[in-house]
């Protein structure tokens, strides 16, 4: 199946001159769903990790299925403000806004290995940070997934430089 033909191009979204790759044409269809839930489970099966944490807010759509089919558990990294009880705050810039990332303070165990889920790279800004956020818990990220690279943004490459130790993988590169 031929997933990349499924993302639609949205010009001037969600400010003017980003292009928004609507990746819900891929979630609506069953098949293409599955597939790509399938194959990062594939991925995530070589690293044995403990808990799959996904970034807000289309990356709980994949990291939660994900932690589903690998019977996981799930943590979520959220904008600042959106988590009720105790948590930690991360600096995270993105390619829109200076934001921030936050995550309770229990919801990764000291010595865990993570999978991190994103549904996009773009800058690699938000990766970057939710590694960090992840590594300040005490758990051990093994692995990055994300369903899309946009390639011509270079996230991968300035992930790559921040955390050379955590392999990066993307199911289609646009």
């Amino acid at each position: 199946m031929d997933l990349k033909s499924m993302i639609v191009d949205v010009p001037d979204f969600p400010k003017k001159g980003v292009i928004f790759k609507d990746l819900t044409p891929v979630i609506q269809d069953r098949q293409a769903f599955n597939q790509v839930i399938d194959d990062l489970a594939a991925i995530a099966g070589k690293y044995s990790p403990d808990r799959i944490a996904a970034i807000e807010s289309r990356g709980f759509i994949f990291g939660a299925a994900l932690a589903r089919d690998l019977k996981l558990g799930f943590s979520l990294i959220r904008k600042k403000g959106k988590l009720p009880r105790k948590t930690i705050t991360i600096l995270a810039p993105n390619e829109y806004a200076v934001e921030y990332f936050e995550a309770h303070v229990d919801s990764i165990g000291q010595g865990e290995n993570v999978i991190i889920v994103d549904d996009l790279i773009a800058t690699g800004s938000s990766g970057i940070s939710a590694i960090e956020i992840v590594e300040q818990l005490g758990g051990k990220v093994v692995a990055f997934e994300s369903v899309v690279e946009l390639t011509s943004l270079q996230g991968v490459s300035r992930m790559e430089a921040a955390h050379p130790e955590v392999p990066i993988y993307n199911l289609i590169k646009c």
